[in-house]
């Protein structure tokens, strides 16, 4: 799937492009100069200038809800920054998917399950850093694996299983991470070596003694260090100097009584 690039998709100036100098003189708010709350190419809200329009409604919020149906994509998301929460959920779904963000970080979290399927993968990425941990679940097979990632990272441990088979690395990773020790086991056979070698760092030793013929040697090494003692003298001679100085380190440990 193409990641499409934000300045892809919204082509109007905006705060990096332009530094826009609007006509004070056709601006419905120009008496609001007198006071300094509108400032010509710094304060304004009729420019084309994200940066000068957050400047002035973060100065004025009142004229938020003015501007949240605005023809202008940033002047309307930055006024859902400002706009009372009551307006915010009477609006109807806006077609820009910058201005549903806004929306979405702002309401409640229990009042975003109109936006659990929205089409945008960054909005449901924000539902998904946001919303219940236990309501997280049907988000964990969303079709984006950044979403995935994001639900990876917040789902109740006891949940974490049914992850662990995600067709994503990354995703799998953070499951690894994150997974009680005691089922781990379940990810012993992964097919990435980065996602066995957290596997390796974590597991309960029974687990851990199952990877100690792993074809990745970083895998052996973290093995090593937490499989049972007796089952480590196999990789006295492993090819890597790494995982044989491990073993020996272990082993003089045990000799010591260090290692029990």
């Amino acid at each position: 799937m193409k990641v499409v690039n934000m300045s892809e998709r919204h082509r109007e100036p905006s705060p990096l492009t332009e530094v826009a100098l609007a006509d004070c003189s056709a601006c419905p708010h120009r008496a609001l100069l007198a006071d300094g709350r509108c400032v010509p190419g710094d304060v304004c809200v009729t420019a084309h200038s994200g940066r000068q329009i957050d400047r002035f409604l973060r100065r004025n919020p009142q004229f938020a809800e003015d501007y949240l149906h605005d023809g202008f994509w940033e002047r309307r998301a930055i006024a859902a920054r400002y706009a009372p929460l009551d307006v915010l959920r009477q609006m109807p779904r806006d077609g820009d998917e910058v201005v549903r963000r806004v929306v979405a970080s702002r309401l409640p979290i229990n009042e975003l399950g109109g936006f659990l399927d929205d089409p945008d993968r960054e909005v449901r990425m924000t539902v998904a850093s946001r919303i219940a941990p236990e309501e997280l679940g049907i988000l964990a097979s969303d079709p984006d694996y950044l979403v995935r990632l994001q639900v990876a990272k917040r789902l109740p441990h006891g949940q974490l299983r049914r992850m662990a088979n995600d067709e994503d690395r990354e995703v799998r990773k953070e499951v690894a991470r994150r997974m009680p020790t005691f089922a781990l086991r379940l990810m012993t056979a992964d097919e990435d070596a980065e996602v066995r070698r957290i596997v390796a760092a974590r597991a309960l030793s029974d687990d851990a003694e199952k990877l100690l013929d792993d074809s990745d040697w970083v895998v052996r090494l973290e093995a090593v260090r937490r499989a049972p003692l007796e089952s480590i003298t196999e990789l006295v001679d492993d090819i890597e100097p790494d995982v044989r100085a491990a073993v020996r380190q272990r082993l003089d440990g045990f000799l010591l009584g260090e290692d029990k």
